[in-house]
């Protein structure tokens, strides 16, 4: 049986919107405010025309030829096998690593509560749920991730809200607007220099990590013409209105070099309005959030491992689909993974598990290089075969992505300038030998039996 198209505008607009709006930002982005100060909401906007190029470029793909692997697809297609292969497995793993500390963090929400329930509990607890969720039909987990996603909007849109009442008329602050001074108060807009700015983008462009999910929803979108144009023209601006709003407000009622130290902005935002309940309706909102992105994290890996092994290029059985269209041997190999991990997480010292969590920074890089790789690859193909111009093209095509290219090229190198990022790019460079040896062992000869790749023309027929 194969994938049924149950993801409506809807769903995927607001997966792309979870997956990308992390927990992260209710505590504030304080590693990346340290950094710059608030420059750091000039390096947002510049990492969202970043993140919007990629967006772009993976939607071209995507409209014209929707398919479940998704980006590993294209770059098999487009680039090589070995392309593509590498690009799935790693994008596998990464998830894999951020739905290990998604897992873990919600047992830590959950105890804030409950003290007295151990914390394995709730760990177990959210992986049979979610699990569950998604061995449902697709559409019942895009009405889930539509609600758990719609709470991390709501509450960042009540955040700027408030934060304006504040700096405009004084609300909660005996009357007295602070303004924007803050801005600019504590050592100028730029207090770390234009350096500081540019250094905060290695952990501003991770923010954005997630919004490739929306090229793997294509393959089960009821019209992907449509659905895919559709959420990632609204997606992009949104992000940046949620996080550029959300730094705004904050750097503006607090000095930014005292933001994170008195505890979470969001909650003194609130407190501020004379909202008691506030720690507790922000331990809400990040127990929903770590519940959509555990959700989107399994569906996204399932779906890349079923498209994979289409392509010979993960084990036969991941292709295994139930009566609901879904890949159940694929999401109940994530469930068993994610408790293991999870198992790992508390068994192994700190400094290795450290080494392996680093891998997610090199992966997200890899990922979205290889979709702007495949966009030149594909539209390479087009002009080979005479096709004419595809639907919903990348502006600027080519030129636009190479663009892209050299941006993310800047951000390895920034990453490699500071000795505690540094580390990601060697466990990167071990993580892709040990993937050359496997498919040198295992997958390289299946790989050669496949059928020729299909002509361009059939891929952009309209």
């Amino acid at each position: 049986m194969a994938l049924k198209k149950g993801l409506s505008v809807r769903h995927i607009r607001f997966m792309a919107l979870g997956s990308a709006i992390g927990t992260g930002l209710f505590y504030g982005s304080a590693e990346a405010i340290e950094i710059a100060g608030p420059a750091v909401i000039l390096a947002y906007l510049i990492g969202g025309g970043a993140a919007w190029i990629i967006m772009r470029a993976l939607g071209e793909m995507a409209v014209n030829n929707p398919q479940a692997g998704s980006f590993s697809h294209y770059a098999h297609h487009y680039l090589g096998p070995l392309a593509g292969y590498i690009t799935g497995w790693t994008y596998c793993f990464e998830i894999l690593i951020v739905a290990i500390a998604d897992v873990t963090a919600f047992g830590v929400y959950m105890s804030v509560w409950f003290p007295e329930v151990p914390h394995w509990v709730w760990v177990l607890s959210v992986v049979l749920v979610i699990g569950a969720i998604n061995l449902m039909s697709v559409n019942i987990f895009g009405e889930v991730e539509f609600w758990l996603s719609l709470v991390k909007v709501v509450a960042i849109a009540l955040m700027i809200v408030a934060g304006l009442a504040i700096i405009i008329w004084g609300i909660g602050n005996g009357g007295q607007p602070t303004g924007i001074d803050n801005l600019w108060r504590q050592g100028g807009f730029f207090p770390h220099g234009l350096a500081g700015m540019w250094l905060s983008l290695q952990v501003v462009m991770f923010a954005y990590g997630g919004i490739e999910i929306i090229g793997i929803t294509a393959g089960e979108a009821r019209d992907p013409d449509k659905a895919i144009p559709a959420a990632i023209n609204a997606v992009p601006l949104r992000i940046l209105v949620f996080y550029v709003g959300t730094l705004f407000v904050i750097m503006a009622i607090y000095p930014w070099n005292q933001v994170g130290t008195q505890g979470s902005p969001f909650v003194l935002t609130f407190q501020h309005l004379g909202i008691a309940a506030a720690a507790s309706l922000l331990n809400f909102v990040v127990i929903t959030a770590s519940l959509s992105a555990i959700n989107s994290d399994v569906f996204g890996v399932g779906r890349m491992l079923h498209g994979m092994a289409e392509q010979e290029q993960a084990p036969r059985i991941f292709q295994r689909v139930s009566r609901r269209g879904v890949p159940w041997v694929t999401v109940s190999g994530m469930m068993l993974a994610m408790l293991l991990a999870v198992l790992l997480n508390y068994l192994m010292p700190e400094n290795v598990f450290l080494l392996i969590a680093s891998l997610a920074t090199f992966a997200t890089v890899w990922v979205w290089m290889m979709i702007l790789l495949s966009h030149i690859g594909y539209r390479r193909s087009l002009r080979a075969a005479g096709s004419p111009m595809p639907r919903f093209p990348l502006p600027g095509g080519v030129l636009t992505a190479a663009i892209g290219i050299l941006f993310l090229i800047f951000i390895i190198v920034l990453i490699g300038i500071r000795p505690d990022t540094r580390i990601s790019l060697y466990a990167g460079g071990i993580w892709v030998l040990w993937l050359l040896l496997a498919w040198k062992l295992l997958y390289q000869r299946k790989i050669q039996r496949i059928a020729p790749v299909p002509q361009p023309e059939e891929d952009t027929s309209a």
